[in-house]
């Protein structure tokens, strides 16, 4: 079906017929819960993990076997106007880097015990300058965005989806401003480095690109000031619904890489939980427009999936919970009702 898609409008149709969250699999969770030996909501959010795992999985219990990862790679040329502390040659690199495992995030999904892909997206092409023009046109935003679609497995338990591409915070600031309003420098934050002359160029790139593609629909937002990478992800959360996988979404750039479908249709992210909250002052103000809340806040600003891919070890540790714990008729402990 994805190698079939070949326009944005193609993409709308498949958003509007999404699934929703499964009803008796959610049912057999919320009878289950008040029976284990703890009183109800003492395990905070990892009830509230379990119960989204088992809605969007479409099955009780909830299972974490196999997490999967997939890292999208892309080069942009907003890169050559001096909005990275980094040159565009470093996405190659960090993409070779990933592939002989000597990255963090290579380290967190051995950790954990995810499954990790990464994919590169015409590194040798960049996305043309979008103060400019467009970034991708309607044929390569669609090549890439299937890219992502075909990218997520069957029978996965959970999809983390993560990025690489220098100066990918500059597209992700401008995406964010275009669907949301305000201005650039409330979206546009110091990335991998920059400061001084260099953030305020940067900041001024992010206006430039707003200002010349204004009054467009989300995901065309999305073509014209994103980037491979970010139609990826867009495509990657897409097909995770299709599939029934719920979602970790990591930090600013792929919070924003999704953005573009909520806007599109009110509740496509509702498979998805986000990771970490990124230290890029852009990603708290996304989260907050997205009425979604991180699981944690540690600081944190690599990308490569390395947030969501931490937060998969809540995951395990929300559905052990659900699944292990004795009921209070099992255990011979007297509840609430009891007393």
């Amino acid at each position: 079906m994805n190698s079939s898609i070949s326009s944005v409008a193609q993409i709308r149709s498949l958003l509007a017929g999404m699934p929703g969250p499964d009803a008796a699999a959610s049912a057999a969770w919320a009878a289950r819960e008040p029976q284990l030996t703890k009183p109800a909501g003492s395990l905070g959010r990892l009830e509230e993990v379990s119960a989204w795992l088992s809605a969007w999985q479409g099955r009780h219990p909830p299972a974490m076997i196999r997490p999967v990862a997939r890292v999208f790679a892309g080069n942009h040329g907003v890169a050559a106007l001096g909005v990275s502390a980094f040159p565009a040659e470093v996405t190659v690199q960090m993409v070779a880097n990933f592939q002989r495992g000597g990255a963090a995030i290579n380290q967190l999904c051995r950790t954990f015990g995810i499954e990790l892909d990464v994919l590169a997206l015409d590194l040798d092409r960049p996305t043309a300058d979008f103060t400019q023009g467009p970034a991708l046109d309607e044929a390569e935003f669609v090549a890439a965005f299937r890219t992502g679609m075909d990218a997520v497995p069957d029978g996965a338990d959970v999809l983390v989806i993560g990025e690489m591409g220098i100066g990918n915070t500059t597209p992700a600031a401008a995406v964010s401003a275009a669907l949301f309003g305000g201005e650039a420098a409330d979206w546009t934050g110091r990335g991998t480095g920059v400061e001084g002359g260099a953030l305020a160029r940067k900041i001024e790139v992010v206006g430039q690109g707003v200002a010349r593609h204004k009054g467009l629909s989300p995901l065309d937002i999305l073509r014209c000031l994103g980037g491979r990478e970010l139609a990826a992800m867009a495509g990657a959360v897409l097909a995770a619904r299709l599939k029934r996988v719920p979602v970790l979404l990591d930090g600013y750039v792929t919070t924003a890489a999704v953005a573009a479908l909520e806007a599109e249709v009110k509740g496509a992210l509702d498979h998805c939980m986000v990771g970490h909250v990124s230290v890029e002052p852009g990603h708290r103000r996304l989260l907050a427009a997205l009425g979604k809340t991180a699981l944690f806040d540690l600081g944190m600003r690599l990308g490569e999936g390395s947030g969501a891919a931490l937060a998969v070890g809540v995951l395990k540790a929300a559905v052990a919970c659900h699944t292990g714990m004795a009921t209070f008729a099992e255990a011979g402990v007297s509840d609430k009702d009891d007393a």
